[in-house]
């Protein structure tokens, strides 16, 4: 059960209730709606690692979701791993990313990602030889792009945690 009660969209401005109903109004955006300047920009920026830059959106998902794994936020482990099998994410990959290091189904871009976000996470930044593995693999700006994506990533868990965000089914909300 939530901490706080979720903000009412009956209440909201108009922009506010057009950003939920974008957003199927999920549980995490009726939460930030207390804020509608900071549900707007986390908005925008969310809709720019998802939808605009360089980086192959299947890494992308796969930093993302383990980024919920290892933030211990199953809400946002369960809304990526259904966004990454709409980008091309295997169920094989999903399923192995509890444990990606014993698995065989990921190829070595992936696997130097996948270091990158568990170092991002658990060290706070990744360790030199980390970090040449994966420059050496993506382009600047993808790099960039990976790095963003975890951080914003460890905030959403970060706030779905924080605030006790209830599930909901997957399928009503992406």
């Amino acid at each position: 059960m939530a901490r706080i009660d979720y903000s009412d969209p009956a209440t909201a401005s108009e922009r506010t209730r057009e950003l939920l109903g974008k957003n199927r109004s999920a549980n995490i955006f009726r939460m930030m709606a207390h804020s509608p300047s900071y549900l707007e920009q986390y908005c925008r920026l969310g809709g720019a690692i998802r939808n605009k830059g360089e980086l192959d959106p299947v890494i992308r998902e796969l930093a993302i979701t383990r980024t919920g794994i290892l933030c211990e936020a199953p809400y946002e482990v369960a809304a990526h791993k259904r966004i990454g099998g709409y980008v091309g994410v295997s169920d094989a990959q999903n399923d192995a990313l509890e444990n990606w290091q014993a698995a065989t189904c990921f190829d070595e871009t992936q696997r130097a990602a996948l270091a990158f976000t568990d170092e991002i996470v658990k060290l706070h930044r990744p360790t030199d030889a980390t970090f040449k593995a994966i420059a050496a693999k993506l382009t600047p700006g993808a790099l960039v792009e990976l790095q963003l994506s975890v951080g914003f990533y460890i905030m959403t868990s970060k706030f779905l945690e924080t605030f006790a965000i209830d599930m909901q089914p997957v399928t009503d909300v992406v």
